[in-house]
Protein backbone atom coordinates (compact mmCIF):
# COMPACT_ATOMS: atom_id res chain seq x y z
CA UNK A 1 0.00 0.00 0.00
CA UNK A 2 1.36 3.39 -0.98
CA UNK A 3 0.79 6.55 1.08
CA UNK A 4 -1.06 8.12 -1.86
CA UNK A 5 -2.97 5.12 -3.20
CA UNK A 6 -6.09 6.29 -5.03
CA UNK A 7 -5.14 9.96 -4.94
CA UNK A 8 -5.00 12.11 -8.07
CA UNK A 9 -2.38 14.85 -7.89
CA UNK A 10 -1.39 17.71 -10.18
CA UNK A 11 2.25 18.81 -9.96
CA UNK A 12 3.21 22.00 -11.78
CA UNK A 13 6.76 22.68 -12.90
CA UNK A 14 7.28 18.92 -12.86
CA UNK A 15 9.56 18.56 -15.83
CA UNK A 16 12.78 18.98 -13.89
CA UNK A 17 14.28 19.45 -10.45
CA UNK A 18 12.08 19.42 -7.38
CA UNK A 19 8.86 19.14 -9.41
CA UNK A 20 10.14 16.08 -11.26
CA UNK A 21 11.16 14.50 -7.95
CA UNK A 22 7.65 15.20 -6.61
CA UNK A 23 5.98 13.59 -9.61
CA UNK A 24 8.16 10.46 -9.50
CA UNK A 25 7.74 10.01 -5.74
CA UNK A 26 4.00 10.63 -5.81
CA UNK A 27 3.53 8.06 -8.57
CA UNK A 28 5.72 5.53 -6.74
CA UNK A 29 3.52 6.14 -3.68
CA UNK A 30 0.38 5.17 -5.59
CA UNK A 31 -0.89 8.50 -6.91
CA UNK A 32 -2.09 9.14 -10.44
CA UNK A 33 -0.18 12.22 -11.52
CA UNK A 34 -0.72 15.09 -13.92
CA UNK A 35 2.82 16.17 -14.83
CA UNK A 36 2.64 19.83 -15.82
CA UNK A 37 5.50 21.82 -17.32
CA UNK A 38 5.90 24.41 -20.08
CA UNK A 39 9.50 23.33 -20.53
CA UNK A 40 10.93 26.85 -20.36
CA UNK A 41 14.43 27.86 -19.30
CA UNK A 42 15.26 29.08 -15.80
CA UNK A 43 14.32 32.66 -16.75
CA UNK A 44 11.04 31.55 -18.32
CA UNK A 45 12.08 31.97 -21.93
CA UNK A 46 11.71 29.35 -24.65
CA UNK A 47 9.98 26.04 -24.19
CA UNK A 48 10.84 22.38 -24.42
CA UNK A 49 7.38 20.88 -24.48
CA UNK A 50 8.71 17.36 -24.21
CA UNK A 51 9.84 17.82 -20.59
CA UNK A 52 6.45 16.95 -19.10
CA UNK A 53 5.98 14.03 -21.49
CA UNK A 54 9.41 12.65 -20.63
CA UNK A 55 8.58 12.55 -16.91
CA UNK A 56 5.13 11.07 -17.56
CA UNK A 57 6.71 8.38 -19.72
CA UNK A 58 9.28 7.69 -17.01
CA UNK A 59 6.47 7.17 -14.50
CA UNK A 60 4.57 4.89 -16.86
CA UNK A 61 7.68 2.84 -17.61
CA UNK A 62 8.12 2.29 -13.86
CA UNK A 63 4.57 0.96 -13.56
CA UNK A 64 2.89 4.17 -12.44
CA UNK A 65 0.11 6.25 -13.93
CA UNK A 66 0.60 9.75 -15.32
CA UNK A 67 -0.44 12.14 -18.06
CA UNK A 68 1.51 15.14 -19.34
CA UNK A 69 0.30 18.73 -19.44
CA UNK A 70 1.95 21.77 -21.04
CA UNK A 71 -0.68 24.29 -19.95
CA UNK A 72 0.51 27.72 -18.82
CA UNK A 73 -0.50 27.80 -15.16
CA UNK A 74 -0.18 31.60 -15.05
CA UNK A 75 -2.86 31.90 -17.74
CA UNK A 76 -6.50 31.78 -16.67
CA UNK A 77 -7.59 29.35 -19.37
CA UNK A 78 -4.41 27.32 -18.96
CA UNK A 79 -5.01 26.85 -15.23
CA UNK A 80 -8.65 25.87 -15.80
CA UNK A 81 -7.62 23.39 -18.51
CA UNK A 82 -5.02 21.91 -16.19
CA UNK A 83 -7.73 20.92 -13.73
CA UNK A 84 -9.89 19.69 -16.60
CA UNK A 85 -7.02 17.48 -17.75
CA UNK A 86 -6.95 15.74 -14.37
CA UNK A 87 -10.70 15.23 -14.35
CA UNK A 88 -10.83 13.94 -17.93
CA UNK A 89 -7.88 11.59 -17.40
CA UNK A 90 -8.73 10.25 -13.96
CA UNK A 91 -12.25 11.40 -13.09
CA UNK A 92 -11.24 13.19 -9.89
CA UNK A 93 -8.67 15.45 -8.25
CA UNK A 94 -7.42 15.25 -4.69
CA UNK A 95 -4.32 17.42 -4.49
CA UNK A 96 -2.51 20.23 -6.23
CA UNK A 97 1.21 20.89 -5.83
CA UNK A 98 2.11 24.37 -7.07
CA UNK A 99 5.80 24.24 -7.90
CA UNK A 100 6.33 26.10 -11.20
CA UNK A 101 8.69 29.06 -11.01
CA UNK A 102 11.49 31.00 -12.68
CA UNK A 103 14.41 33.24 -11.74
CA UNK A 104 15.50 36.60 -13.11
CA UNK A 105 17.96 37.77 -10.49
CA UNK A 106 19.08 41.40 -10.53
CA UNK A 107 19.93 43.98 -7.89
CA UNK A 108 17.12 46.49 -7.59
CA UNK A 109 18.68 49.31 -9.61
CA UNK A 110 19.27 46.93 -12.54
CA UNK A 111 15.90 45.20 -12.33
CA UNK A 112 13.66 45.87 -15.31
CA UNK A 113 9.90 46.16 -15.12
CA UNK A 114 9.65 43.05 -17.31
CA UNK A 115 11.91 41.07 -14.96
CA UNK A 116 9.71 42.14 -12.05
CA UNK A 117 6.37 41.48 -13.76
CA UNK A 118 7.35 38.16 -15.33
CA UNK A 119 8.68 36.64 -12.10
CA UNK A 120 5.62 37.73 -10.13
CA UNK A 121 3.34 36.46 -12.91
CA UNK A 122 4.79 32.97 -12.97
CA UNK A 123 5.00 32.57 -9.21
CA UNK A 124 1.95 34.42 -7.91
CA UNK A 125 -0.52 33.94 -10.78
CA UNK A 126 0.94 30.46 -11.23
CA UNK A 127 -0.15 29.62 -7.68
CA UNK A 128 -3.37 31.64 -7.59
CA UNK A 129 -5.00 30.47 -10.81
CA UNK A 130 -4.58 26.67 -10.46
CA UNK A 131 -5.59 26.89 -6.80
CA UNK A 132 -8.69 28.89 -7.65
CA UNK A 133 -9.68 26.45 -10.40
CA UNK A 134 -9.19 23.42 -8.17
CA UNK A 135 -10.94 25.08 -5.23
CA UNK A 136 -13.98 25.94 -7.34
CA UNK A 137 -14.32 22.27 -8.32
CA UNK A 138 -13.82 21.09 -4.75
CA UNK A 139 -16.37 23.57 -3.40
CA UNK A 140 -19.06 22.12 -5.65
CA UNK A 141 -18.20 18.61 -4.47
CA UNK A 142 -18.33 19.71 -0.82
CA UNK A 143 -21.72 21.35 -1.35
CA UNK A 144 -22.94 18.06 -2.81
CA UNK A 145 -21.89 16.23 0.36
CA UNK A 146 -18.52 14.86 -0.77
CA UNK A 147 -16.21 15.12 2.26
CA UNK A 148 -13.10 13.56 0.66
CA UNK A 149 -9.99 15.28 2.11
CA UNK A 150 -8.18 17.44 -0.43
CA UNK A 151 -4.94 19.39 -0.31
CA UNK A 152 -2.85 22.14 -1.85
CA UNK A 153 0.92 22.36 -1.38
CA UNK A 154 2.54 25.63 -2.39
CA UNK A 155 6.23 26.37 -2.90
CA UNK A 156 7.78 29.36 -1.15
CA UNK A 157 11.44 30.12 -0.42
CA UNK A 158 13.79 31.42 2.23
CA UNK A 159 14.51 34.24 -0.23
CA UNK A 160 11.07 35.60 0.60
CA UNK A 161 10.80 34.50 4.23
CA UNK A 162 14.29 35.59 5.29
CA UNK A 163 15.59 37.65 2.38
CA UNK A 164 18.37 37.42 -0.20
CA UNK A 165 20.06 40.31 -2.04
CA UNK A 166 19.53 40.29 -5.79
CA UNK A 167 16.16 38.57 -5.54
CA UNK A 168 13.68 41.32 -4.70
CA UNK A 169 11.31 40.10 -7.42
CA UNK A 170 11.62 36.40 -6.60
CA UNK A 171 11.61 36.99 -2.83
CA UNK A 172 8.55 39.24 -3.01
CA UNK A 173 6.70 36.59 -4.99
CA UNK A 174 7.70 33.86 -2.56
CA UNK A 175 6.70 35.92 0.48
CA UNK A 176 3.35 36.49 -1.21
CA UNK A 177 2.94 32.75 -1.69
CA UNK A 178 3.44 32.18 2.04
CA UNK A 179 0.72 34.74 2.80
CA UNK A 180 -1.50 33.21 0.12
CA UNK A 181 -1.05 29.84 1.82
CA UNK A 182 -2.14 31.04 5.26
CA UNK A 183 -5.17 32.93 3.95
CA UNK A 184 -6.44 30.24 1.57
CA UNK A 185 -6.05 27.63 4.30
CA UNK A 186 -8.49 29.67 6.37
CA UNK A 187 -10.89 30.14 3.47
CA UNK A 188 -10.92 26.60 2.08
CA UNK A 189 -11.13 24.68 5.36
CA UNK A 190 -14.93 24.72 5.10
CA UNK A 191 -14.65 22.64 1.92
CA UNK A 192 -12.31 20.05 3.40
CA UNK A 193 -9.25 21.48 1.68
CA UNK A 194 -5.92 21.82 3.51
CA UNK A 195 -3.32 24.31 2.26
CA UNK A 196 0.34 24.28 3.27
CA UNK A 197 3.63 25.50 1.80
CA UNK A 198 7.17 24.23 1.71
CA UNK A 199 10.39 26.23 1.40
CA UNK A 200 12.77 23.65 -0.10
CA UNK A 201 16.55 23.83 -0.27
CA UNK A 202 17.86 21.47 -2.95
CA UNK A 203 20.12 21.26 -5.98
CA UNK A 204 18.25 22.47 -9.09
CA UNK A 205 18.80 24.47 -12.25
CA UNK A 206 18.09 27.56 -10.15
CA UNK A 207 20.88 26.86 -7.66
CA UNK A 208 23.21 26.25 -10.59
CA UNK A 209 22.54 29.85 -11.67
CA UNK A 210 23.52 31.35 -8.32
CA UNK A 211 27.21 32.29 -8.03
CA UNK A 212 29.00 30.24 -5.38
CA UNK A 213 25.96 28.11 -4.58
CA UNK A 214 26.59 25.36 -7.13
CA UNK A 215 29.75 24.33 -5.30
CA UNK A 216 27.99 24.35 -1.94
CA UNK A 217 25.20 22.04 -3.07
CA UNK A 218 27.30 19.66 -5.17
CA UNK A 219 26.66 15.95 -4.78
CA UNK A 220 29.02 14.15 -2.37
CA UNK A 221 32.05 12.45 -3.88
CA UNK A 222 31.19 9.16 -2.20
CA UNK A 223 28.30 7.52 -3.99
CA UNK A 224 27.17 5.85 -0.77
CA UNK A 225 27.04 9.13 1.20
CA UNK A 226 23.71 10.82 1.88
CA UNK A 227 23.16 13.64 -0.61
CA UNK A 228 21.59 16.35 1.50
CA UNK A 229 20.88 18.51 -1.54
CA UNK A 230 19.13 15.87 -3.66
CA UNK A 231 15.72 17.26 -4.79
CA UNK A 232 14.21 13.87 -3.98
CA UNK A 233 14.63 14.67 -0.27
CA UNK A 234 11.83 17.23 -0.54
CA UNK A 235 9.19 14.94 -2.04
CA UNK A 236 8.21 12.92 1.06
CA UNK A 237 7.12 16.08 2.90
CA UNK A 238 5.02 17.23 -0.05
CA UNK A 239 3.55 13.75 -0.31
CA UNK A 240 2.64 13.61 3.38
CA UNK A 241 0.88 16.96 3.12
CA UNK A 242 -1.20 15.50 0.26
CA UNK A 243 -2.26 12.32 2.06
CA UNK A 244 -5.89 11.89 3.01
CA UNK A 245 -5.04 11.42 6.69
CA UNK A 246 -2.90 14.54 7.10
CA UNK A 247 -4.55 17.10 9.38
CA UNK A 248 -1.92 19.86 9.06
CA UNK A 249 -3.04 23.08 7.39
CA UNK A 250 -1.99 26.72 7.17
CA UNK A 251 1.67 25.93 7.83
CA UNK A 252 4.94 26.77 6.08
CA UNK A 253 7.80 24.28 6.38
CA UNK A 254 11.48 24.54 5.52
CA UNK A 255 13.07 21.33 4.28
CA UNK A 256 16.64 20.51 3.33
CA UNK A 257 18.10 17.02 3.37
CA UNK A 258 16.80 15.34 6.50
CA UNK A 259 15.82 18.58 8.26
CA UNK A 260 12.26 19.89 8.48
CA UNK A 261 11.51 23.10 10.37
CA UNK A 262 8.32 25.08 10.91
CA UNK A 263 8.42 28.72 9.89
CA UNK A 264 6.79 31.04 12.40
CA UNK A 265 4.52 33.65 10.82
CA UNK A 266 4.90 37.38 11.32
CA UNK A 267 4.00 38.17 14.92
CA UNK A 268 4.15 41.07 17.34
CA UNK A 269 7.43 41.48 19.19
CA UNK A 270 8.49 44.00 21.81
CA UNK A 271 6.76 47.36 21.77
CA UNK A 272 6.64 50.83 23.24
CA UNK A 273 3.52 52.57 24.38
CA UNK A 274 2.36 55.88 25.79
CA UNK A 275 -0.89 57.69 26.40
CA UNK A 276 -1.34 60.03 23.49
CA UNK A 277 0.50 60.67 20.25
CA UNK A 278 4.23 60.14 19.88
CA UNK A 279 6.57 62.93 18.90
CA UNK A 280 9.40 62.39 16.44
CA UNK A 281 11.91 63.13 19.20
CA UNK A 282 10.40 60.54 21.53
CA UNK A 283 10.42 57.91 18.79
CA UNK A 284 14.02 58.75 17.93
CA UNK A 285 14.92 58.06 21.54
CA UNK A 286 12.89 54.93 22.14
CA UNK A 287 12.45 53.13 18.80
CA UNK A 288 16.11 52.14 18.07
CA UNK A 289 16.17 50.03 21.21
CA UNK A 290 13.38 47.72 20.08
CA UNK A 291 14.65 44.23 19.38
CA UNK A 292 18.21 45.19 20.30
Amino acid sequence: MGALDGRVVIVTGAGRGIGRAHALFFAASGARVVVNDLGGSVDGSGGETGAARQVADEITAAGGTAVASTHDVADEDGAANLVTTALEAFGELHALVNNAGILRDRVLINLSVDDWDTVLRIHLRGHFLPTRSAAAHWRELAKAGDDTPRAVVNTTSTSGLIGNPGQSNYGTAKAGIAAFTVITAQELARYGVRVNAIAPAARTRMTDQTPGLAELVAAPAEASAFDGWDPANVAPLAAYLCTAACAVTGRVFYIQGGEVRLFRPWSFGEGIEKTGRWTVEELAERLPGLGG
